[in-house]
């Protein structure tokens, strides 16, 4: 293992997609994640499909690939005596547990995390559920497009008031998932001083409300509610989608040295009256977007996001996902990772966000990743693993 967390022992005890991608990313960072599944079907993702692929007796599901690199699978009924002892050998020389059980649940199994606490004090444990632990609907369940309309981000996904839409990915489960990690990782260096751990919460609800950024103080400071709009910013103006002659592009005109730019590129008046400021041109939206297409209305998308480079005017384009993964700045970026799967084969997987260097310039970032695991592909292993352990000290 490399990484800065190499020395670190994580038990993931989640599925899904929230503590899974938790988990991933502290796999990334060189953790050794060992995950704990359900005898027989194992994580409920693995069952998520279509697609699948792989051999016609052992296929294997893309949304389970997408969510489990870096660690090994040991299967285990919590409910069996010598399961469950096994598991708590584990918990025993573990630094980080990692759960997203409904609320009582682990209780009722007599692994509750005071429990497990009183085991060992240095454990870390990252508890995460679809609306919070306690208050009025606390422990009820959670899932992400749930989340995503109960915590306010579909009012503002969409083409308009009347077009609520979830974001295209499981966005409150992925966010859920890298807060904890985060949480995860000051709760381990604050272990440094205090020599013990601590409990971890947080919710799809509180990780959503997390990212309202300007639209939740747009409320809670100016009293406005914001409200699907489509591909325009509501505070910034021109920022979003404008149509050209074979398609479209998108611009982000930040600010009034970028509106100078844009209009003298296109030959367009700057100071024209109601459009000077950024302020004017949000409150007449409508017309900013008719004058920028017009003024686009005669290039093709290539020479047109040329010619906005040209002048020093944000611009992009937008791609489909095969497009992304063929990109070579994606592949520069170490966002492509080929993993070897023990039926799979060589496949390529959606690689880490992060990278790491030296001062000097060197690379460190963790290169050797492991194929996400099949079921209970470790579990041999890890018993061989344990039983090698002396009864007490670091694993």
């Amino acid at each position: 293992m490399t990484g800065p967390l190499s020395d670190v022992l994580v038990v993931d005890l989640s599925r899904a997609l929230a503590g899974p991608h938790a988990t991933m990313m502290l796999g990334d960072l060189g953790a050794r994640v060992i995950k704990v599944e359900a005898p027989g079907a194992g994580d409920d993702t693995r069952g998520w499909g279509p697609p699948f692929v792989g051999p016609e007796d052992d296929r294997q599901s893309t949304y389970f690939l997408s969510a489990n690199r870096n660690k090994e699978s040991v299967a285990l009924d919590l409910k069996d005596e010598r399961d469950r002892d096994l598991l708590l050998r584990l918990v025993d020389r573990a630094d980080v547990l990692v759960e997203n059980f409904r609320t009582g649940v682990l209780e009722r199994l007599g692994l509750g995390i005071a429990e497990l606490q009183a085991r060992n004090p240095r454990l870390v444990v990252l508890s995460i559920t679809g609306f919070g632990h306690d208050g009025p609907e606390g422990g009820r369940a959670g899932y992400d497009q749930i989340a995503q309309g109960e915590a306010g981000l579909m009012s503002l996904t969409g083409s308009g008031p009347d077009d609520p839409q979830r974001v295209g990915t499981p966005i409150a489960d992925l966010l859920s998932g890298m807060y904890g990690a985060y949480g995860v990782l000051a709760a381990l260096h604050e272990r440094q001083t205090s020599g013990v751990g601590t409990v971890v919460r947080t919710s799809l609800l509180a990780a959503v409300v997390g990212v309202h950024a300007f639209q939740g103080t747009r409320w809670t400071v100016a009293g406005e509610v914001g409200r699907a709009q489509g591909n325009h910013h509501p505070s910034i103006a021109p920022y979003g989608l404008f149509h050209c002659r074979d398609g479209f592009v998108q611009i982000a005109v930040g600010s009034e040295g970028l509106w100078k730019r844009l209009c003298a590129g296109f030959e367009l008046d700057p100071a024209a009256p109601g459009l000077a400021t950024n302020a004017e041109r949000v409150g007449a939206r409508e017309r900013v977007i008719e004058v920028v297409e017009a003024a686009f209305a005669d290039w093709d998308a290539e020479p047109l996001l040329a010619k906005l480079a040209e002048i020093g005017v944000p611009a992009g384009k937008v791609r489909s996902m095969d497009e992304v993964y063929a990109w070579d700045q994606t592949a520069s970026q170490g966002l492509l990772l080929d993993v070897e799967h023990p039926t799979l084969g060589t496949i390529t997987l959606p690689g880490g966000p992060l990278r790491f260097f030296t001062a000097d310039g060197a690379e460190t970032t963790r290169r050797d990743h492991a194929a996400p695991p099949t079921l209970d592909q470790h579990g041999g292993s890890v018993r061989e693993w344990l039983e090698r352990l002396p009864d007490e000290g670091p694993a």
